[in-house]
Parts: structure tokens; sequence; C-alpha cells
């Protein structure tokens, strides 16, 4: 068997990007890996991942992710667009880079859902773009987008707990998130995310522990703890702004879920 020659590689203080398209007889050899960690997402064509018990073949939609020391045995199976970075995390990322093996340190996602898809890849882009730019902080720009790729990658990821909730659930929480002052209706939820209003309040109860109702509410009222703190805004307007048009309601509602009247709870946390 011939010998194969080593792929060189420099050394990595925090991370390096790039996006390639090659053809066959493109590829990597790293016995050893390196010590960093190697993240490539398949754009387009197709990439060949070899391991000792043979191989595997990425398709577009794909993430792979080798850990330091993960022998590096890849290359082009056809025409093959791949955007890469080799990189060291944040000790706090370790909870995100467990992986399903294919095989001792060499894992791979894919990402089935189009819009988490979409939003992983741009993220990737704008590592790559941060990383390669002009700023005087790029590489740490870079990073705080990368982050994002494997926060994102997280709920795609079946080891993770993120992973096991519904997308469905997921969406209607992101919706009543950004939306805490809009009305939330059972129907106008199901309608967002295909499912009747009794499947959607099951559904949503079973994983949260929480009706539709009863999250939204919670994130009204975090809202208005917030605002009361951070600003000088009247009571009666971030009663409003956070969808209670009675102030009196809201006082009820927010010394409820705090045990203090919004003056009180002004008050205690520094508000004007």
């Amino acid at each position: 068997m011939l010998q194969k020659s080593e792929t060189q590689h420099p050394e990595v203080v925090s991370l390096v990007t790039g996006q390639f398209q090659v053809t066959t007889g493109y590829a990597s050899w790293r016995e050893q890996g390196t010590r960093d960690w190697l993240l490539i997402a398949t754009l387009g064509g197709s990439g060949r991942f070899g391991h000792a018990g043979g191989e595997f073949l990425t398709q577009p939609g794909d993430l792979t992710l080798l850990r330091p020391g993960t022998r590096h045995d890849y290359g082009a199976n056809d025409t093959w667009e791949l955007l890469w970075t080799h990189f060291h995390p944040h000790p706090d990322w370790s909870p995100w880079l467990n992986w399903p093996e294919t095989a001792p340190g060499l894992m791979r996602l894919t990402l089935t859902e189009p819009l988490i898809r979409q939003k992983i890849l741009a993220r990737f882009r704008d590592a790559h773009h941060l990383a390669t730019g002009a700023l005087r902080h790029r590489e740490s720009f870079a990073l705080n987008a990368l982050e994002e790729v494997f926060l994102w990658a997280d709920t795609q990821n079946p080891l993770s707990e993120s992973a096991r909730m519904d997308f469905r659930v997921r969406s209607v929480m992101d919706h009543l998130v950004r939306r805490p002052a809009d009305p939330a209706s059972l129907g106008e939820l199901g309608r967002l995310t295909g499912l009747s209003p009794s499947r959607l309040s099951h559904l949503f109860r079973a994983q949260v522990g929480l009706t539709p109702q009863q999250f939204h509410e919670g994130q009204r009222l975090r809202r208005a703890a917030q605002l009361l703190a951070l600003t000088a805004r009247p009571i009666a307007v971030i009663a409003a702004e956070v969808g209670y048009e009675n102030p009196f309601y809201f006082t009820l509602r927010f010394k409820k879920h705090s045990g203090l009247s919004p003056r009180d709870y002004r008050k205690k946390h520094g508000g004007s």
C-alpha cells in the first residue's frame, strides 16, 4: 500500500475558515488529525470521509465535525462545495459538540428542517466572511457567529435535549417570545403550525409543562419586569407595551407572578 502524503496544516490560534469548490482528486490526509476541531458543511455536490470501518458520503445540508486527534481522511466524491473552519471552541461550547458518531471522533448531522438549515449556513458564511475580513477583532466576531452555528445545530442534534422538542412547539415558543404584546389564540397558533387547537395545546403542555397561554403570559410579565427595572416608563405604559390594556389587571397578574407589585418590584430592583 502506498504511503499517503500528510496534508499540511497551519497552527490555529483561534479559528481559520475557508470556502472551496473542488473536484475529484482533492483530498486531505492527516494521520493524527489536528489539535483543533474541524467543522465542514457540504453546500453542494458530495464529499467522502474515510474512517477505520469504511467511509461515508456527504450530501448538501450535512455537517461533519471532527474532534482533535481524529484522523483526517476526506476528499471530493465528485464536484464538492464545502465551507469549513478549524477552530478552538470556548469551554462552554462543550455540551453542543457531542454529535452522533459515525466513527470515534468523526461526527455528522443532517439538517432536515429547511429554515434551521438556512439559519445555520447563513451564520457559517458570516463566520467565514468575518474571519477573513478587515475588522480589528475579526476572529472574536467570527467565533460569535460560529457559536450561533452550534446553538442552532444543537436543536437538530438527536443526542441533545433541545432536539427532542417538536419543531412546531419550538416555532410557537419563538413566535410568543418575539411578540409578547400580541394576542395569542390557540386558533391563530394552530394555523401557524398546521395543528388543531386541541392537538397543539396537548403537545405544547406535554413538552413545555405549560399551556401556550401560560407560557405567553410568563413572557409578557418577564418583559414587564425588565422594563420596570431598567427604564423610568410609567407603569401604565409598560402594561400596555406588554399587552395589558387595563393597568389594574396588569398589577394583579404581575404581583401573582413575582410576589411584588410593579411599584415595589421597581424599587427593589433599582428602576427609576
